[in-house]
């Protein structure tokens, strides 16, 4: 079981919320109010775990290893949650976010193919990833900056959690895997083309709420997102050339395939069955 593997190496690597951040460096002075909202968009988003462990349980009740491996992910994800309201807590509590504004974010996702959904959050964690590198980059007062990298450690390392089901995926259901993962990783590589930032939390996942059925549209600002990636942390071509390179390289090492370029995963994509 892979769950046994990940358990200790993520264990291994996990921060202490009362030892490891540095809330005596605080300074107000560096925090200014624009900065200190997407601290709390940050923590509603991250809430939104809890839907997204609800549909993967719901979608691997054949799979006790994966399923076991939520347990880690879920925790470590509203973790990510939680610091980012004891900062507003301690710091700006008029920020901090309401309970019905948590929950706004909870209602359940349709049900979607299993390994299109493993690898569409594979995705994700490259991308959050690099998201909140620039974010620890963009802050300036110092603990925020120092969370934003800690909680990008921890979406790196989820990414790689993620990769290793994959492989595993591959194993048991062969070029079923592949074209699964060839197909989603097609789809967000390419948000370049799309001008929109493909992630899971503003892709629609419930056709009884649409179009109220992203995370983002449940935000109490909707437009956050566009404005935090363009004019805040300023995610730039060059930002979407790592996230991009990083699903190509990973998909090479995975499929065993070389792929350069979008168009090389697209044209590898077409030599296998459809899913």
């Amino acid at each position: 079981m892979l769950y046994t593997e990940l358990f200790h190496s993520l264990e291994s690597a996990r921060w202490n919320m009362a030892s490891d951040i540095p809330w005596d460096q605080y300074d107000a002075s560096r925090l200014s109010d624009e900065q200190a909202m997407t601290i709390k968009m940050n923590a509603i988003t991250e809430w939104a775990a809890l839907p997204a462990t609800e549909m993967f349980l719901r979608d691997n009740r054949d799979d006790s290893d994966f399923s076991a491996f939520m347990s880690i992910w879920f925790f470590e994800e509203q973790k990510h949650a939680l610091v980012l309201m004891e900062y507003l807590k301690r710091f700006r509590p008029d920020l901090l976010p309401r309970e019905e504004e948590l929950h706004a974010v909870r209602f359940e996702f349709d049900p979607a193919p299993p390994l299109e959904t493993l690898m569409l959050h594979f995705c994700g964690e490259i991308r959050l990833t690099q998201w909140y590198r620039r974010a620890a980059d963009w802050h300036t007062e110092p603990v925020i900056r120092h969370i934003y990298d800690l909680l990008s450690r921890d979406e790196a390392r989820h990414a790689g959690a993620y990769l290793k089901y994959m492989k595993r995926a591959i194993g048991r259901f062969g070029d079923n895997a592949r074209a699964a993962f060839a197909k989603l990783g097609v789809l967000m590589a390419a948000s370049s083309r799309s001008r929109k930032p493909l992630h899971p939390t503003n892709l629609h996942v419930s056709k009884e709420h649409f179009p109220n059925d992203t995370i983002q549209s449940r935000l109490p600002d909707p437009g956050w997102l566009e404005r935090w990636l363009d004019e805040q942390i300023q995610f730039n071509t060059d930002c979407e050339a790592r996230v991009v390179g990083g699903i190509l390289r990973n998909l090479s090492n995975l499929l065993e395939k070389k792929l350069e370029s979008v168009a090389d995963l697209n044209r590898y994509r077409k030599t296998l069955p459809a899913v």
